[in-house]
């Protein structure tokens, strides 16, 4: 028991680090949405995914030996890379998502879809539909249902604010377009769960099993760099932006603050790998991970959708319906385990 409760405590600091992510994007100076979006995605797609991925190369081997072991199972690994690939275009709308309806709304529909068809998804389409007990199944439909009333308390602020305290709380408010953003962003964020499933015997045998996700983590992000990439270069283009990165005088500060966003953002998937690392004595659990990490993700943006101000304003009625999804998405993450 100790060592589930260590694993899920450490799923829960990277998950708060991911719902912290934010913060440091709102120092960045100057730049477009495009450009900074870009370089963050350097960060966190490209650069810690790497230096995670180090982790897990046992003593006597060396990252050639790593690429080596990728290349000998090239349909695992080219459909981790494209389910990377498709995360990536629910990654890139995740940030238009946030910009429509704000942290919180944001965030709650997006990974309550992101959540459901990734847990369940990913064991079917790998073959490993056996792992779904009727424990994981049920948690995943608690889960859905917490976000959901989230959601509902979201559509309540919505439609009770006026429209200058909408402004005031989120610039671009705009509820329609940000719904559709935001399914479309969770039916695709599914496909990074999908992608780590393919991905997950792509390690040595002697890894430790605190880093065996890590290489496959690597081959995703990768896959969403590559959509993210090539969008925002089209921004740039499009709104003749590419003067961002001239402007020397911002670049350090600008580098830090989205270096620091994403090592906030990995840190969700580093915590993911450690966490599952003490939760092999609990399949239910292990197969319910992906659950865990996106019921955090949701209560955590919605601390700090509270922070931020987003919900002030709000009836006593929508504070209440808030509250309640918060209370159902954490007994989600035990529900599995006291069901199984």
């Amino acid at each position: 028991m100790g060592a589930i409760l260590l694993g899920l405590l450490i799923i829960a600091v990277g998950a708060f680090c991911q719902s912290s992510c934010y913060v440091p994007i709102n120092k960045i100076k100057k730049w477009s949405w495009e450009s900074y979006w870009l370089i963050q995605g350097i960060f966190a797609w490209l650069v810690f995914p790497f230096l995670g991925a180090l982790l897990a190369i046992p003593e006597g081997h060396s990252l050639s030996d790593l690429f080596a072991l990728m290349a000998a199972d090239p349909k695992a690994s080219w459909l981790t890379i494209l389910f990377g690939a498709l995360w990536g275009v629910g990654g890139l709308t995740f940030g238009l998502a946030m910009r429509y309806l704000g942290v919180a709304l944001g965030q709650s529909i997006g990974l309550g879809l992101c959540s459901g068809l990734g847990a369940i998804l990913g064991p079917v389409l790998t073959g490993n539909a056996a792992s779904l007990t009727m424990a994981v199944i049920i948690g995943v439909i608690v889960t859905i249902i917490g976000i959901a009333i989230i959601g509902i308390a979201g559509a309540m602020k919505a439609k009770s604010l006026p429209e200058e305290e909408r402004k005031k709380a989120v610039k671009d408010f705009n509820f329609g377009k940000g719904i559709v953003i935001a399914v479309i962003c969770g039916l695709m964020s599914a496909c990074f769960n999908i992608g780590l499933s393919f991905g997950e015997n792509l390690c040595f045998a002697d890894t430790a099993p605190l880093f065996k996700t890590l290489p496959a983590t690597l081959l995703v992000t990768f896959g969403g760099f590559l959509t993210n990439a090539v969008y925002c270069l089209y921004q740039n283009n499009k709104n003749k932006t590419f003067s961002d990165y001239k402007q020397g005088s911002l670049w350090l500060n600008n580098a830090i603050f989205c270096a620091l966003a994403g090592l906030l953002w990995y840190s969700q998937f580093f915590g993911l790998s450690l966490g599952k690392g003490f939760l092999e004595a609990s399949p239910v659990l292990l197969t319910f991970s992906w659950c865990i990490l996106m019921s955090l993700n949701v209560i955590f943006s919605n601390v700090w959708g509270i922070i931020l101000k987003e919900w002030k304003g709000c009836s006593n009625k929508t504070v209440a319906v808030l509250l309640g999804g918060l209370a159902v998405l954490i007994f989600s993450i035990f529900l599995p385990y006291l069901i199984g």
